[in-house]
């Protein structure tokens, strides 16, 4: 079965900014279904298990995809891992928040979630996830985390679950200066960049496409200090 990671660069799932991305992600879910009705389990690890997230999640995916709409709770200990794994297996597609990426990774390598779903995405589940839920799946993270915390006012690489290799940033739009600037400082000679309301859709460990609500997705390249942009289309 194939494979696919959907990275949504940012946006607003509360607003609907994402709803053409999610149209797509929702008819991935529904053929990974068959003929039963389509499951899917949203992650808020990221947000602390925020439960209005997962009511917006659940606005869009249930309301306007009639796909049902499981969360899985990891953060305050309301579900066991059993609960957990369950949920993963019988999920059709996961969807991971945003929020504080390093946190999120953190607790999942505690509990044992990160090889659950790194599993789902080898056995075929569509993954899928914004912001910090569209970087945690690569090798390599340009991340707000110590920003979020107060820690700094600067952003970070941070090393993520490795499923596809090379950096990446979400909120290109807003962070397009100093993402350049620190891609230019490092050793990486690519790079992907995500706007919001923008997504990259991996099948197999490829790029297949960008899938656009109003924003752009690209590939940096650097050669000589200069950075030229491509543009997924």
């Amino acid at each position: 079965m194939d494979k696919y990671i959907i990275a949504i660069g940012g946006g607003e799932i509360k607003n609907k900014t994402t709803l053409k991305i999610d149209e797509y992600i929702a008819n991935l879910a529904k053929i990974h279904a068959g003929e039963k009705r389509a499951n899917a389990l949203f992650f808020g690890t990221a947000s602390h298990d925020s439960m209005p997230y997962f009511n917006s999640f659940r606005k869009t995916y249930t309301s306007v995809f009639d796909i049902k709409a499981e969360v899985g709770l990891l953060v305050y200990g309301e579900m066991d891992m059993q609960k957990i794994a369950d949920k993963i297996a019988a999920a059709d597609c996961i969807y991971v928040g945003g929020g504080d990426t390093v946190f999120m990774l953190d607790l999942w390598k505690k509990k044992g979630v990160d090889k659950l779903l790194i599993d789902a995405y080898n056995s075929g589940k569509i993954i899928c996830g914004l912001s910090a839920g569209a970087i945690c799946w690569f090798s390599d993270m340009y991340t707000d985390y110590e920003i979020m915390r107060g820690q700094s006012s600067s952003y970070s690489l941070h090393k993520g679950l490795g499923l596809i290799n090379g950096l990446i940033t979400p909120h290109f739009d807003e962070r397009e200066k100093d993402f350049t600037e620190t891609f230019l400082k490092s050793d990486f000679m690519q790079a992907y960049a995500i706007e919001n309301d923008a997504a990259i859709v991996f099948k197999n460990g490829e790029i297949e496409k960008s899938l656009s609500s109003g924003g752009k997705a690209f590939i940096l390249k650097k050669d000589n200090g200069v950075i030229e942009r491509c543009e997924i289309e």
